[in-house]
């Protein structure tokens, strides 16, 4: 579902992200994580085809994200860590414009957005201006449009930002039912508990590079910590910045 091949990114004399491979099948809830500038959100707009890489390829269910950027995208959804919405729509005129976008039927795009609604709790909040919604509200509202076209493939920005602890369970629950369904998930966090509590496997970027890919325990035989992922996630990070 998702493959990338030998990418690499380059600003000038820096180097954010450095011949790196990844693929995640589909039925997986990957979670790539790593300190600042480890070049993870460069990684993901190099997979959903915001930037283009210097050299090698990014595929999305089989399509060149490049070579075949519509196909792939249609499979996509992409949240980014602060999402762009029409500030004056409201959520159930935005929900619908994205609908319209991918070219939805109207009577499948109304059934998706009523069960969206209910699923992330915004009934209270179809009438108002998205200019007007907190943080949180905001956050859930582009979830709820990233799904609505029901991608096959479904990339993550931390996106639990501002999210109270209901509605975190709420898109953990979300998330994770998409998994079982066949959808691949890629999720970029700081936060190492959600990663610990959802991933099928974890990614650690460091300096442009993929130092370790595993399940959580795994990593923990790879960096001879036992105990919570923040111990091997340390060691792994440290051992390569001492290389």
């Amino acid at each position: 579902m998702i493959e990338l091949n030998q990418i690499s990114k380059r600003y000038g004399s820096l180097t954010a992200v450095r011949e790196l491979s990844l693929h995640v099948p589909a039925g997986e809830f990957f979670a790539l994580l790593g300190p600042n500038a480890a070049g993870k959100t460069t990684t993901l707009k190099i997979l959903c085809g915001l930037l283009s890489p210097d050299s090698g390829s990014a595929r999305l269910c089989g399509y060149d994200v490049r070579a075949e950027p519509m196909k792939a995208r249609q499979r996509l959804a992409f949240v980014p860590d602060f999402p762009f919405l029409y500030d004056k729509l409201n959520p159930l005129e935005f929900l619908r414009f994205t609908g319209k976008v991918f070219r939805m039927a109207p009577a499948d795009l109304d059934l998706a957005i009523r069960a969206l609604v209910e699923r992330f709790h915004l009934e209270g909040q179809l009438n108002k201006t998205i200019d007007s919604l907190s943080h949180g509200t905001r956050q859930r509202v582009a979830l709820a449009a990233a799904l609505v076209h029901d991608p096959r493939v479904i990339v993550i920005d931390e996106p639990m930002v501002g999210l109270d602890p209901q509605h975190a369970r709420v898109v953990k629950d979300v998330l994770k039912e998409r998994v079982r369904e066949g959808a691949a998930v890629l999720l970029s966090t700081h936060q190492l508990s959600v990663a610990e509590e959802m991933a099928d496997r974890i990614g650690i970027m460091h300096q442009g590079g993929l130092i370790a890919v595993g399940t959580r325990d795994e990593l923990a035989r790879m960096s001879g910590q036992r105990g919570p992922l923040e111990a091997a996630f340390l060691a792994l990070t440290q051992s390569a910045e001492n290389r």
